[in-house]
């Protein structure tokens, strides 16, 4: 290889990255110009058994770049146990290539006994003072979870020497503490930012979020951005967003662990966790168009970005496409992932058209732009518990799935309901009335766009549809509309061959925590290849399922079947996509009440069912392809 080839090919690959020929470099003026290739590497950089200082494990990731290129990898070493509230220190690692290695081990803030963390590192350009706000508390006696009222501090303290020494940390409380904010307090955990567009250009910005102890219980949830105009000297609130709290503890939001990414545009995306609100997801946003001073509107959350109760992460890239680091099971912290959004945030990636970092377990994260298009990801991840160890991926946009144009769909006849997502190439097949979908348990699914009308709430309802199987083995997904999981309301229907039933679930919660499930099976599994019809009814005290006609009832619990968790409608599928049936399933309806036993059988019969109260229909009978 010539000598100024491996020149060029060594400083790309310094830049991060990798391309897909040499030919371009040395071939005629008419070629094309290299395109880079698939990047993704990783290593771990925290992990208790290497590093020093007796620590029994690492969490809560922060990762930043310094004008001088350098990465700065903050997190929590938490010292006797893996608990919140211990001896945690905030500690750092800094890599000088772009994250391919990394030096040793080093202790920021020192809990010495007491809790030091939530590091939310932000970088001023235009003096290259690295800042890091932190929150402090005293720990607890256990070390697992702060007493409430927590009385958590917001801490500063800054280096000026790209990270290699840092200042005392200095209590923030007189300036961005209220005296209301008296119990939960809690800077990031994530990356902070400086504007870079319109009159608030240079400006920092951090998320916090913190709750308000009456004297006698938790009564207000705040979500807030923390601003400075003066390079972190001084700083001061800005929008704040407060969501009450009920005397039975429950309320609409608990907006937390704020991430913030300005967008093309200089309008501020906020994405946060969302945590035992009763409204629908995990995951909540808002914007800010005035450079963190107010926001645009309340909260909003999500019901179909499917994702755990997690921290996540968001980044905006140069072409204008967005990412955000999460992971993609919507129970469990399980398979990290990066999903896309191509509208400023406004909307995002489904979990089938994310990419996939690790399907091991997997919690926090945070990202950062190292150089090109090269994307740094520090997250939580383990093969046994996502608090194993703290890995940092690279990669580049060519390894993200490139955007997927729109899935074919089918008509769900329901009033005002948009057309259901065929999704992994469900065929139309002889149906039992018409067409029918024939589903090949790989990745075949129908899903339903989110839209109020499928909340049935505490409503009765009643579902029903025709399924035709053959399978001996697996779980078979037929309908599932809801979250998962065992406390994450609910209700489904299946085929359980290896347990000879087909089986009906529901899971609600009432009042703040209190869950119930109910359930009711057949004593066959009906996988016999003809077609039988099905059907699960909620009203008048009892939760009933009926195969071919006749009736297995059990007693209803109390209680709503949409609330709190990620919301999805599935036809074929589990909401996790851990399951996928295998055969057809045709003329899928539910109403929101309960059906008579005449009605039912009318709509067995005739598949003449009452044209009100209809909340989803699904005649399956003709595919369209996606424009």
């Amino acid at each position: 290889m010539p000598s100024r080839l491996r020149a060029h090919l060594k400083a790309d690959l310094a830049a991060g990255v990798v391309l897909a020929t040499a030919a371009a470099l040395v071939g005629p003026a008419h070629a094309q110009p290299a395109k880079a290739v698939p990047l993704f590497e990783q290593r771990v950089i925290f992990r208790a058994s290497q590093d020093p200082g007796g620590y029994s494990c690492f969490r809560i990731p922060a990762v930043v770049q310094t004008n001088q290129g350098t990465l700065l990898a903050f997190a929590e070493g938490r010292h006797a146990t893996c608990g919140d509230a211990g001896d945690i220190d905030i500690v750092m690692k800094r890599s000088t290539d772009g994250g391919r290695t990394w030096g040793p081990l080093q202790v920021v803030t020192d809990g010495a006994g007491n809790t030091r963390g939530n590091p939310a590192p932000v970088v001023d350009r235009e003096t290259g003072r690295i800042l890091l706000p932190q929150t402090h508390n005293t720990a607890s006696p256990d070390g697992s979870s702060c007493a409430v009222p927590c009385n958590r501090t917001p801490h500063l303290q800054y280096s000026d020497d790209d990270g290699r020494t840092w200042t005392r940390p200095r209590n923030l409380s007189s300036q961005i503490l209220p005296a209301s904010w008296n119990s939960w307090y809690a800077s990031g955990p994530v990356h902070g930012i400086q504007l870079t567009r319109g009159s608030h250009a240079g400006r920092l910005v951090f998320g916090v979020n913190a709750e308000t102890w009456n004297g006698s219980r938790v009564s207000a949830n705040h979500a807030a951005l923390i601003v400075s105009d003066d390079g972190g000297t001084t700083w001061r609130r800005g929008a704040t967003d407060t969501w009450p709290i009920a005397t039975d503890g429950t309320f609409h939001q608990k907006p937390s662990e704020l991430t913030i990414s300005e967008r093309t545009d200089g309008a501020i995306l906020v994405s946060g966790r969302e945590q035992d609100g009763t409204d629908l997801g995990h995951r909540t946003q808002t914007f800010s168009t005035d450079g963190g001073d107010s926001f645009t509107s309340r909260f909003r959350p999500l019901p179909s970005l499917y994702t755990p109760q997690v921290q996540g992460s968001t980044l905006q890239l140069a072409g204008g496409r967005m990412l955000l680091s999460c992971p993609g099971d919507p129970d469990r912290r399980r398979t990290m992932m990066i999903r896309s959004s191509y509208d400023g945030g406004s909307t995002w990636e489904s979990v089938d058209r994310g990419t996939v970092v690790t399907q091991d377990w997997s919690g926090y994260s945070d990202m950062v732009h190292i150089g090109g298009d090269v994307v740094g990801l520090m997250y939580e991840g383990g093969t046994v518990d996502a608090r194993d160890e703290i890995r940092f991926a690279r990669f580049n946009e060519e390894w993200l799935k490139p955007r997927r144009g729109a899935d074919p769909t089918t008509a769900d006849r329901a009033p005002s309901a948009q057309r259901a997502s065929v999704l992994g190439g469900a065929a139309p097949v002889t149906g039992r009335f018409g067409g029918a979908l024939s589903f090949d348990g790989t990745d075949d699914a129908v899903r339903l766009p989110f839209r109020n009308q499928l909340e049935l709430g505490t409503q009765s309802f009643t579902a029903s549809l025709w399924f035709r199987y053959t399978s001996r083995t697996g779980e078979q997904p037929l309908l599932w509309m809801g979250g998962i999981g065992g406390n994450q309301p609910q209700f489904w229907l299946r085929g359980e061959p290896e347990n000879n039933r087909v089986r009906g679930l529901m899971t609600v919660r009432s009042g703040a925590t209190a869950v119930r499930s109910a359930s009711v099976s057949t004593t066959a599994a009906h996988n016999d290849g003809q077609w039988h019809h099905l059907a699960l009814r909620r009203g008048g005290g009892l939760l009933t399922m009926f195969i071919d006609g006749r009736a297995i009832s059990t007693a209803d619990v109390a209680g709503s079947v949409s609330r709190n968790s990620p919301f999805g409608v599935h036809i074929g599928q589990r909401m996790d996509s851990r399951a996928f049936f295998t055969g057809r399933i045709d003329e899928v309806r539910v109403w929101n009440r309960a059906l008579t036993n005449t009605e039912l059988t009318r709509v067995r019969q005739t598949n003449v069912g009452p044209a009100t109260n209809t909340t989803l229909w699904l005649p399956l009978d003709q595919v369209t392809a996606g424009g």
